[in-house]
């Protein structure tokens, strides 16, 4: 037997961290337990949790510091709350249940446990950590989380010491309003992103007017004032794709847009470069006669196609949304995004044929009132999703 738990519990310096594994005395767990309390690390000694001097709690339990213990003050905090919290956690989880009494002698627990250098409250360390081990070995003995929990969380949760959401693009959420930041004036584009309304819809995107002007550095000078925005580089890459995806990637790009006009070797390198990284591909069809031929032609697919129609053809050439359903229907995973010229009046043609993505430029980024004209957009795209969810577990 061999289980793994974790819980975060607490708030300030006294905030409690633990992960556990719990897992039979013969066997790896059991290893593991032995090789802590003989093989000692300084400034990380393992330590058996008891409930109070000479008397530790069952199944035995170490207890191991993952924060350097540097003087006898933090000593103290670690063979005092943080080791008795534990001790008393394992106690009551037999007492209530969590863990079998018919185990108790069978079974080891190892411990992690963090204690902030600057932690001052004895009570709350305790507290805290009694609480966080007993729901780690809660979790721990009833395989928390499952799959689907994970699947249904990984693109909503935001972690709180990173003070930024990681953006992604989840299938649940689309369709997405992809706003093309083309002016080629900086300041002005940073006034227009402080106007946006705070959306999980929205995607921004650096366009090339603005990449060419001020180079890729633009996407991280971007990022200071949309810390948490799913961020594309509108490169139109024809060539050196896997150079410019390195580029952007390193200014914090979380996808690149390749011309579909390029050859399909510089298309595959690029599309194999941006996946090695964790970024998405965009692949943007202007021009091309056959977007389906060409999405067949590559080795590897990119993550979106967009079907373009360019601002200077507007007047002269119709959309390709026909395409849409082809697409998809051929490529059941590949998001399509459409573009050129799509305004409140348009966009919902495009949506009823399937799009992924509708980008929008100058009806947005030219209006009077940003945030108005935006929110056109996001009521026809299905309004937002989990923005006032608050993660309490």
């Amino acid at each position: 037997m061999y289980k793994i738990g974790e819980a975060l519990v607490g708030k300030g310096n006294e905030v409690a961290h633990i992960d556990i594994m719990v897992g039979d005395k013969e066997g790896i767990v059991g290893q593991a337990f032995a090789n802590s309390l003989s093989q000692l690390s300084a400034g990380h000694t393992p330590l058996l949790s008891v409930i109070r001097p000479n008397l530790p709690c069952k199944p035995y339990t170490v207890v191991v510091p993952k924060v350097t213990i540097n003087d006898m003050e933090d000593v103290t905090k670690i063979f005092g709350p943080a080791q008795a919290g534990v001790a008393k956690a394992v106690a009551d989880a037999v007492e209530e249940g969590i863990i079998p009494r018919d185990k108790v002698d069978d079974w080891v627990i190892i411990c992690s446990v963090f204690i902030h250098p600057e932690a001052e409250d004895f009570r709350k360390i305790y507290q805290y950590n009694y609480g966080a081990t007993k729901l780690a070995l809660k979790r721990a003995l009833g395989d928390y989380p499952n799959l689907d929990k994970i699947m249904f969380d990984k693109d909503r949760a935001t972690h709180p010491i990173m003070g930024f959401k990681v953006p992604r693009l989840p299938k649940w959420n689309a369709p997405y309003l992809q706003i093309a930041l083309d002016n080629p004036d900086l300041e002005y584009i940073k006034r227009v992103i402080k106007e946006l309304p705070q959306s999980d819809k929205i995607i921004l995107e650096a366009g090339t007017p603005l990449i060419k002007k001020y180079g890729v550095k633009v996407i991280a000078e971007l990022r200071d004032v949309a810390k948490s925005s799913f961020m594309i580089a509108d490169l139109k890459t024809l060539d050196v794709g896997q150079v410019e995806v390195d580029m952007s990637f390193d200014e914090g790009a979380d996808a690149v847009v390749a011309s579909g006009l390029a050859t399909n070797e510089v298309l595959d390198k690029f599309i194999y470069e941006a996946k090695r990284l964790g970024i998405y591909a965009f692949i943007d069809t202007m021009n091309v006669d056959n977007p389906l031929v060409k999405l067949k032609a590559l080795k590897n697919l990119p993550d979106v196609v967009i079907l373009h129609r360019a601002i200077d053809s507007e007047k002269t050439q119709e959309h390709k949304w026909s395409q849409i359903g082809k697409i998809k229907k051929e490529f059941p995973n590949l998001y399509v995004a459409v573009a050129g010229g799509i305004d409140p009046s348009t966009a919902p043609l495009a949506l009823k044929e399937g799009a992924d993505i509708i980008i929008v430029g100058r009806y947005i980024t030219q209006s009077k009132d940003v945030e108005r004209s935006t929110r056109e957009f996001i009521r026809l795209v299905g309004g937002d999703i989990d923005l006032k969810r608050v993660h309490v577990e």
